[in-house]
């Protein structure tokens, strides 16, 4: 009776769960070895090199063992003529961050991509980032592109004209700038009153 139960089963087509587990897992796993390293680059060609070693990846069938490609950039915003225009700036120009399982070949294969100069290291040795620093660089990155630096600077008793917000239209003078918030104290005139009031950057212009 046992016998033909197993018949059964094999003829009915049926398969281990274990089997049904790994096809229903889509997508290769992740390789937990990969970290981030940084190389060097002819300044102005960070582009082609993303471009360039992300097309060797496909090439040399390499995707397990190089992941992203990243040029750290930053959203940078100015105002010219009234108008605010955004731009990407590299905040660490020459460099690209690149994350991957290092081995002989892969560190071959990323050395001999056009305009690359090298990994950054000691001696011959690439030195992956620390958990720490891929952190700041990458949250750096997400960040900026979510809050765009604005490129302008503001000085103490200079006079300003806020353009948004419940004061819009209205001038003041410039009693404090904190650079690193991007935010400026600005004394408005309010019925005869000098009362201070917290601005970003984005919030106000020069007065010419």
């Amino acid at each position: 009776m046992q016998d033909e139960e197993k018949n059964e089963a094999a003829a009915g087509g049926e398969q281990p769960s274990s089997v049904d587990g790994i096809a229903a897992t889509g997508e290769p796993p992740r390789n937990p070895n990969m970290k981030w390293y940084i190389i060097h680059s002819y300044s102005g060609f960070e582009r082609k090199v993303k471009e360039s070693l992300e097309s060797r990846v496909q090439a040399f069938g390499l995707q397990e063992k190089i992941g992203k490609v990243l040029i750290p950039t930053e959203s940078v915003t100015e105002v010219r003529g009234g108008k605010k225009y955004t731009s990407e700036r590299m905040f660490y120009p020459g460099y690209v961050l690149v994350e991957m399982d290092m081995d002989d070949h892969v560190w071959h294969v990323v050395k001999s991509t056009p305009r690359v100069t090298g990994f950054v290291g000691t001696g011959q040795q690439p030195t992956p980032l620390s958990d720490e620093e891929v952190q700041h660089i990458v949250y750096k990155v997400a960040d900026s592109r979510e809050k765009p630096k604005l490129k302008v600077k503001f000085e103490k008793n200079e006079t300003v004209r806020i353009s948004e917000g419940p004061f819009a239209t209205f001038q003041g003078i410039v009693d404090e700038v904190n650079e690193d918030r991007e935010t400026l104290k600005v004394m408005v005139t309010i019925f005869g009153r000098s009362t201070p009031v917290e601005l970003e950057f984005n919030q106000v212009e020069k007065v010419a």
